[in-house]
């Protein structure tokens, strides 16, 4: 092979390598927007959800203070709800948070690109 051959043999590598660290900082780019974005919408909802919880919670606290005639009884029985969810949360926390999470993230990172 004569130098002229080299050359051109280098520069396709060159050629091929920076394609590649492209298509991979696009790559990476996708998925970043995919997994922000699912964020942000978990967020948002996460965000509207508690105030709906919040206002249910304390329609919920008024009439059961209105059946109990008791305002700090309906409380305790609505705050006693919440320890049951949390500890619900809690003990099902690899199922219901750890795993859907791991399966999003092993989905969008480790998928075959199309």
């Amino acid at each position: 092979m004569d130098l002229g051959s080299y050359k051109e043999l280098f520069a396709e590598i060159k050629k091929y390598v920076t394609l590649q660290v492209d298509y991979t900082k696009y790559t990476v780019t996708e998925k970043m927007v995919v997994l922000l974005s699912a964020t942000a919408t978990a967020l948002i909802l996460g965000a509207l959800g508690f105030g709906v919880l919040f206002y249910l919670s304390i329609a919920l606290a008024d009439y059961l203070a209105e059946v109990l005639n008791c305002q700090w009884g309906a409380h305790a029985i609505v705050a006693g709800i919440y320890a049951l969810l949390l500890m619900l949360v809690v003990i099902m926390r690899k199922q219901i948070i750890v795993d859907p999470i791991a399966r999003f993230l092993s989905k969008l990172f480790l998928k075959p690109n199309e």
